[in-house]
Formats: structure tokens, C-alpha cells, sequence
């Protein structure tokens, strides 16, 4: 991890079944408003109907705070979305300002968990990002045992390039990961709108 995205650390329930256990927020993430603008809504997952569901629900929340959501399955193929370098001509095309992306990352069996902070190098740009997330994605399976799932949302500025807020979340035995995307999709942009990504600027 470098310096630049040292994390600030926290544990807060946000809701009963999801936890927020990091965030980090860029220092001048304030001078940018996603207000009235076009927002990817972006979740990568091999699994197409928690896809396709988890970004029709951002692209909800999204609108309720007025931005224009746009889920990205409906802006090009998934084979095109999958590569980085393919990927970011559909975004351009599509006059996109932001991305808010949400992965699964684990499906740990344990009692007992403290995950660490998954924001590295890759993470500083949406480009570079993109390309690792795609290349790692985690497909959930079924487990009778205690299983902590962890995923992780992102919010970037497309135009920059720029990772403007990061957290780590984690929910213990979910019964329906789609519910549990849901809830924390609400959570995220939920978060958009308290960092002030959301917000009218003056004229």
C-alpha cells in the first residue's frame, strides 16, 4: 500500500447485516459533484443476475439522489466490459463523469474476522483499477458453515481518472447475496451523498 491511500480504519454498523470495516476518502474528492451528471453504476461479478440486479438497484439509488444513473451491462457487452482498455472507449462514449463499483472480494468460512484495507496501487486510478478487479473477480458458492462475506465499493471520476472514496464492508451468512448487494448499494451511494459527490453546485 502507498502512503497516498492509507486508509482510515473504522468499524460502523450501517445497517443489520453490513458493516462498513474501512474507508478512505480522497483529500479533494469536496471540488467534485456528480450532481445532474451521467454515473456508471458498475458491479463486478461473473455471476450475471447478481450483475445485472446489483446495477439496475444502483442505478435506482443513483437517481433518487439526482444523479443519471446508467448501469453498465446496458452501455456495452460484457466481453467488452471486462477488458480495461475496451471498457474505457464505452465510457467515453457514453459522457460518463463517475463510477460507483461494487465487488464481491471473499466468501471467507471462519468465526471470526478482521479484513484489512484492500486499497493498493491498482486502486489509484479508475483505469487501473478496472483492469485488477476484472481479473479478480470472486463468484459466490453455498456454505452450510458460517461464511463472512467482503465486499468492496469504489466511487472514481472518470474524466480524472481519480479513485475519489473507497470502503470495505462485510456481512456474516448472508442467506441472499443479491439482498445483501442491495442493502449495501443503498449504504454506498448513501455515502456519495454524505461526502458531498451529490451535491448542487452554484452557478
Amino acid at each position: 500500500m502507498t502512503p497516498f491511500l492509507l486508509a482510515v480504519v473504522i468499524t460502523t454498523a450501517v445497517s443489520a447485516k453490513v458493516t462498513f470495516t474501512s474507508t478512505w476518502k480522497w483529500m479533494d474528492a469536496s471540488t467534485i459533484s456528480f450532481a445532474g451528471k451521467r454515473v456508471a453504476a458498475l458491479v463486478m461479478s461473473q455471476d450475471d443476475s447478481l450483475r445485472v440486479a446489483g446495477e439496475e438497484s444502483l442505478v435506482r439509488e443513483l437517481k433518487a439522489r439526482g444523479l443519471q444513473g446508467v448501469a453498465t451491462y446496458r452501455i456495452a457487452p460484457k466481453e467488452e466490459l471486462q477488458s480495461s482498455e475496451r471498457a474505457k472507449v464505452w465510457f467515453e462514449k457514453a459522457n460518463l463523469e463517475g463510477v460507483v463499483a461494487i465487488r464481491p472480494v471473499s466468501a471467507d468460512k471462519r468465526t471470526t474476522y478482521t479484513p484489512g484495507t484492500r486499497v493498493n496501487l491498482y486502486y489509484s486510478t479508475l483505469w487501473g483499477y478496472y483492469g485488477y478487479g476484472w481479473g479478480s473477480v470472486y463468484i459466490p458458492g453455498r456454505t452450510d458453515r458460517e461464511t463472512v462475506v467482503v465486499v468492496e465499493s469504489t466511487i472514481y471520476s472518470v474524466p480524472r481518472n481519480q479513485l475519489l472514496w473507497a470502503a470495505a464492508s462485510e456481512t456474516r451468512n448472508p442467506k441472499d447475496l443479491r439482498q445483501f448487494i442491495e442493502e449495501l448499494v443503498k449504504e454506498s451511494v448513501s455515502e456519495l451523498h454524505k461526502q458531498g459527490l451529490a451535491r448542487s453546485v452554484a452557478k
